[in-house]
This record gives C-alpha cells, sequence and structure tokens, in this order.
C-alpha cells in the first residue's frame, strides 16, 4: 500500500476531526459528524496498522482516536471547572449541612472553657498550682504577648497554620472513633479556659481578649467545624438510616474531607490574621474588627453559596463519575 497516498486522500477527514474535537461546544449536526469520523479514523488505523503498526502514523491517529474518544464520552471537565465547582457548591454545601453542628460544638466549647477560666480565676489554691508567683507574672506580663511577635510574621503565620490545620484534619479523619474529635476539642477549651483564668487571676483578661479574639474567631470556629465533621462520620457508622453501613461512611466520608481541604484554607486566613493582625500595633478596635469581618465572611459564605447549593443537591460529595455507582439494595 502507497502510504503517503493514503495519507493525502484521508487527511481531510482526519483535520476535520481535530477541528471537532478541539472546538468547546458541538451542535446535534457536528456530534454526529464526530461520530462518524471517529468510526472513520478507526477503519484508516486498522488499516494502517495491517501494513505497519510501529510507524508514526499509526501513533498519529491512535491518538486523535484517543482524543475524540474522550470528547464524545463524557470527558472529565476542565480543571478551572472543577475548581469553580469545588468552591462555589461542593465546599460551601459541605459546610451548609453541618452549620448546627459546628454551633452545637461551639456553645461546649465556650461553657468548657468558661467553667475552667471561673474555677482557675475563681477556686483559691488554683492559680497557686499552676505555678509560682514570678513565674505566672512572667506569663501575663510578657510571655503572653511575646508569643505573637517573637517570630517573624510571615514565618509564626506559616508555622500556626500547618498547626491548625494538621489538628482539624485529624479531628475529621478520626472522627470514625467518635473519640479523637471530642478530646480535641475539650483540650482546646481547657487550654483556652486556664488561659483566661490565670490572666484574669492578674487583672490581665482585656489583654487575653486582644490577642485571641482577632484571629480567635476564626481560628476557633474552624476547630469547631472539623470537630463536628468528624462526629458526622461517627454518626454514619453509628445510625446509617436506611444505608449499608459501609456506604454511609463512604458518603459522609468522602463529603466530609471536602470540609477538611476547605479548612486548609480557612485556617490559612486565620493564620495571616495572627501573624500580620494580632501583634502587630493597629488599634484595638481595628484589630477586632478584622477577625469579625472574616468571621462574617465564613458565615456569609456558608450560609448563603451553602444554602443555594444544598438546595441544588449539592453535599460535598464527589461528581458521580469519580464515586461510581451504587448498588442497589432493600
Amino acid at each position: 500500500m502507497d502510504v503517503d497516498a493514503f495519507i493525502a486522500v484521508h487527511r481531510s477527514d482526519w483535520q476535520r476531526l481535530d477541528e471537532l474535537v478541539r472546538r468547546r461546544r458541538l451542535d446535534g449536526a457536528e456530534a454526529d459528524e464526530l461520530l462518524v469520523l471517529y468510526q472513520r479514523v478507526s477503519t484508516h488505523l486498522s488499516v494502517i496498522r495491517s501494513v505497519d503498526p510501529e510507524s508514526a502514523l499509526s501513533g498519529s491517529l491512535s491518538t486523535r482516536l484517543s482524543r475524540a474518544r474522550t470528547r464524545f464520552t463524557g470527558a472529565r471537565s476542565h480543571f478551572m471547572e472543577d475548581v469553580a465547582q469545588f468552591f462555589v457548591a461542593a465546599l460551601p454545601a459541605a459546610f451548609y449541612r453541618i452549620r448546627w453542628l459546628t454551633v452545637a460544638v461551639g456553645v461546649f466549647f465556650l461553657v468548657v472553657a468558661g467553667l475552667y477560666g471561673f474555677w482557675v480565676a475563681g477556686t483559691p489554691g488554683v492559680i497557686g498550682a499552676l505555678g509560682t508567683d514570678e513565674s505566672l507574672r512572667q506569663y501575663v506580663e510578657e510571655d503572653f504577648v511575646d508569643y505573637y511577635s517573637e517570630n517573624p510574621a510571615a514565618s509564626f503565620a506559616g508555622l500556626v497554620w500547618t498547626n491548625n490545620a494538621w489538628i482539624a484534619l485529624q479531628a475529621v479523619a478520626f472522627g470514625v472513633t467518635g473519640i479523637w474529635p471530642a478530646v480535641i476539642l475539650y483540650q482546646n477549651a481547657q487550654g483556652v479556659g486556664m488561659a483566661a483564668g490565670t490572666m484574669a487571676s492578674y487583672d490581665r483578661l482585656d489583654v487575653f481578649f486582644l490577642y485571641i479574639l482577632p484571629h480567635g474567631f476564626m481560628e476557633l470556629t474552624a476547630i469547631f467545624i472539623a470537630t463536628a465533621a468528624g462526629l458526622r462520620i461517627f454518626w454514619a457508622w453509628v445510625a446509617p438510616g436506611r444505608r449499608l453501613r459501609s456506604v454511609a461512611l463512604a458518603e459522609e466520608g468522602r463529603s466530609l474531607i471536602t470540609v477538611a481541604l476547605g479548612l486548609v484554607l480557612v485556617l490559612l486566613v486565620s493564620g495571616l490574621v495572627e501573624g500580620f493582625v494580632t501583634p502587630s500595633g493597629l488599634p484595638a478596635w481595628l484589630r477586632m474588627t478584622i477577625g469579625l469581618l472574616v468571621l462574617a465572611a465564613y458565615w456569609a459564605y456558608t450560609l448563603i453559596l451553602g444554602r443555594r447549593a444544598f438546595a441544588a443537591g449539592y453535599r460535598g460529595d464527589l461528581g458521580a463519575v469519580d464515586r461510581g455507582e451504587a448498588v442497589i439494595t432493600a
């Protein structure tokens, strides 16, 4: 067979196939033409392979057919479209579906922290058991504030971000135990409460709130969200409803790992506030305002976009192609 003549005769079909594959949208007639050309070029490839299966032409036709097959069999969306769908639909829907549990976890945290704070500040002998008067004064008058500025802002923000993101990921990933998220929450509540009680004992409670709240509004909320996500996975294991337990765990796990990924970004913002705003020389009211605006932005994102995405059927799970088909059970 004369390969050059074969190329000359069929090149127009190959070029037309390439043109249709590159188009962003196809109308009905063009889609039909794409299928016809795919079948025709498949025949051309068979002919070439029967003569010279290892030739450059064989490889070129195989690549063309692969691109065409990907196009008409339902190619994955463009990367940027996937990113947009994640931030506009999947992530806010995942946050939205655990909003009430997040609030409940936050209330529990504040109650535990408050009780520890009152216990330390109001119970005789407790503050003395925490250390000597000299060491405690060193903590409340210098160490507490210096912690936020003893390292360069950028490196401190990065350290805080990675540490908090690791805690949040653990709370979600080990949520199936039902214990680890609760332990993390309790330990954080205990630490915050005892620090507040210590500062209050030396009349430095205003300093405590000034250096905790600007970043703490969002940072603590992120811990509440992570704990809520972990407990949601645990509850899917305990009470799967009409789903198989394995199916319930898989669905909740996929959806709530979306939460963990989103929290990495949320905690990045919180870390930037802690590194650059909390120790800054800005007026106290401005530092508080920045922290509140970050928190308000999160809840607006969750309640506005999340409600819309949830109503549209998004739950934070993978798409149908990625998660596979479900087995119908009775």
